[in-house]
C-alpha cells in the first residue's frame, strides 16, 4: 500500500482549483492512520489533492488559516478526552490542547467541521457538553436511529430512518447543552450525532468504517483496552452480521455540501 500524503512544514493548503479538506489524525499507528485516510478519501469522493492530512501524533498542528480549506474532518483514535490529565502522554496533551483551540475557532465561525468518534469528546468539551463514560459501546456494529431533527439535516438526507454502523468507544455525551441539536441515537448511546450551529458536526459512530476498515481497527487496537485481545476473531465474525452501507453517505454529503 502506498502511504497517503501528509502535510509538513506550512499548514496552508496546496491549491489545485478547489480548496481541499483537512483531515486531522490522532492515530499513531501507520496502518490505522493510512486506512482512515484512504477510507475518507474514497467515501467522501475526493482525490488526494482534495484531502490533505496532518498527523498530530507526528507533528504539531501549527496555525491553520481557515480561508485555505473547504472544511475540517477529525478522525477517531485511542485518545479519551475525559481521562485525567496525568494519565495522558505528552503527545496526547499537546494534540488535545491544539484541537480544542482550533475547534473553538470553528464553532465561533460556524466553519464546516465533521468530527468522527473522537470529535464527540473534543467538540463536546468545547461547547460544554457532559463527556463521561456513562454510555460506552463495544467495538462492532450498532443500530443508529435518526432523530426528527436529524431527518431534516442535509448530512443525513441519504440515510434511512434507521441504519447499521460500526463504532466502539469508552466515552460519550451524557448531556448536551441547550441549543445543540441531537441528530441520531442508538439503544446504548442516546447521542450518536449532534450539530452545533449550522455547519459543525460530530458523530459517535464511524461514517468512514466498512468491513475491511473495522477488521484493520480490531487488529491494530486489540491491546488498547477496547476488548479482550483474545476476542478479536469473534468480533470480526460478529461484524460480518451488520449491513453497514449507509454511513459513508454522510461523508459524501459533507464533502459535496462544503467543497469550495
Amino acid at each position: 500500500m502506498r502511504h497517503p500524503a501528509s502535510s509538513s512544514g506550512s499548514r496552508g493548503a496546496v491549491h489545485t482549483g478547489h480548496r481541499p479538506f483537512l483531515l486531522l489524525s490522532i492515530r499513531g499507528e501507520d496502518e490505522a492512520a493510512d486506512d482512515e485516510y484512504l477510507a475518507v478519501l474514497r467515501f467522501a469522493g475526493l482525490d488526494p489533492a482534495g484531502l490533505q492530512r496532518i498527523r498530530l501524533t507526528h507533528q504539531p498542528l501549527g496555525h491553520i488559516d481557515l480561508a485555505d480549506w473547504s472544511g475540517v474532518i477529525l478522525g477517531g483514535g485511542p485518545y479519551t478526552i475525559s481521562d485525567p490529565a496525568d494519565t495522558k502522554s505528552a503527545v496526547q496533551q499537546r494534540a488535545e490542547a491544539e484541537l480544542l483551540t482550533l475547534i473553538e475557532r470553528l464553532v465561533e465561525q460556524d466553519f464546516p467541521f465533521l468530527g468522527c468518534c473522537y470529535g464527540v469528546g473534543t467538540l463536546g468539551t468545547v461547547i460544554g457538553a457532559t463527556i463521561d463514560r456513562t454510555y460506552p459501546e463495544p467495538v462492532g456494529g450498532m443500530r443508529i436511529t435518526v432523530t426528527a431533527a436529524g431527518r431534516d439535516d442535509p448530512l443525513f438526507a441519504d440515510v434511512p430512518d434507521a441504519f447499521d454502523a460500526y463504532g466502539g468507544h469508552k466515552e460519550g455525551v451524557s448531556e448536551l447543552p441547550p441549543g445543540v441539536v441531537c441528530l441520531a441515537s442508538s439503544p446504548d448511546c442516546p447521542v450518536q450525532a449532534f450539530r452545533v450551529g449550522q455547519n459543525v458536526y460530530a458523530t459517535q459512530f464511524h461514517p468512514e468504517l466498512d468491513i475491511d476498515g473495522i477488521f484493520t481497527r480490531i487488529n491494530v487496537y486489540k491491546n488498547h483496552g477496547y476488548f479482550a485481545p483474545e476476542s478479536a476473531e469473534a468480533l470480526k465474525e460478529a461484524a460480518r452480521q451488520w449491513d453497514v452501507r449507509h454511513p459513508p453517505a454522510i461523508l459524501r454529503r459533507f464533502s459535496e455540501r462544503y467543497r469550495q
